[in-house]
């Protein structure tokens, strides 16, 4: 058995992205090697929304982004009570057709 060293990964970023992008709304498409995120904000009672930040990732990593987002919601829901989804088919029926 080889001997495993654990890497440490010092992350780093700017001002600019450690202030972050709000959105409430995510398109996401993929073909057989990426998925595409669209991350957008709407505003309210408004016919257009902006693309904030796009994400492009491998199946692997997409696969990865679900079940870290699924145990961070296990998590908060733990800790402040179950999220609401009051309204969630009217959004997802709401969401641009590709």
């Amino acid at each position: 058995m080889e001997n495993e060293q654990e890497m440490k990964l010092e992350i780093q970023m700017n001002d600019d992205v450690a202030s972050g992008q709000y959105i409430n709304m995510m398109v996401v498409n993929h073909n057989d090697s990426e998925f595409v995120i669209d991350c957008l904000y709407v505003q309210p009672q408004a016919a257009k929304a902006r693309v904030q930040s796009r994400l492009i990732t491998s199946p692997l990593h997409a696969k990865r982004l679900l079940f870290a987002l699924q145990n961070n919601i296990d998590r908060y829901e733990k800790k402040y009570g179950a999220i609401d989804l009051v309204g969630l088919d009217k959004q997802l029926s709401n969401q641009p057709k590709h």
